[in-house]
């Protein structure tokens, strides 16, 4: 199963982003497919936060386009939201300690292991701090069409 990261999300519903082509692209071809796809929950909500913020974006998403955009691709029969269930803190507590993350980049390894322990074989995103949780999926740019 293939996952995609916010930072994709984000570029997919920016017309103004350079990458909006290539990231709208990617998004809805994994949404109309009859494979599962996934998104992390914690992605949906950093989405939304980075859509809407004015300090990143000038106007910001409004909030209700924001929504719609999320209620788009809830719509898609194909997507598995990841989330945390019971068992899912062994996964989280084995990653930040082989990773030895600290500070923000928890958010990375929450994110990584959500993917590990739903059974993602590759991440989508545009952030390098995940190759080092590489012993536990793939990561690829698919704006650039190479894996990391």
């Amino acid at each position: 199963m293939i996952a995609v990261d916010s930072n994709v999300l984000v570029y997919s519903s920016r017309a103004d982003s350079p990458w909006y082509q290539q990231a709208d692209q990617v998004v809805t071809q994994l949404a109309e497919s009859r494979s599962p796809w996934a998104i992390p929950w914690p992605c949906l909500y950093e989405f939304l936060s980075v859509v809407t913020n004015p300090r990143i974006y000038s106007p910001p998403t409004a909030m209700g386009h924001a929504l719609l955009q999320l209620a788009g691709w809830l719509e898609s029969p194909s997507l598995v939201l990841l989330a945390e269930t019971a068992g899912f803190s062994r996964t989280l507590e084995e990653i930040l300690k082989s990773s030895e993350v600290i500070g923000a980049r928890v958010h990375d390894a929450r994110i990584a292991a959500l993917c590990h322990y739903h059974g993602v074989e590759r991440l989508l995103t545009v952030d390098r701090d995940f190759s080092r949780f590489g012993h536990y999926m793939r990561t690829e740019n698919p704006l650039l069409n190479r894996t990391a």
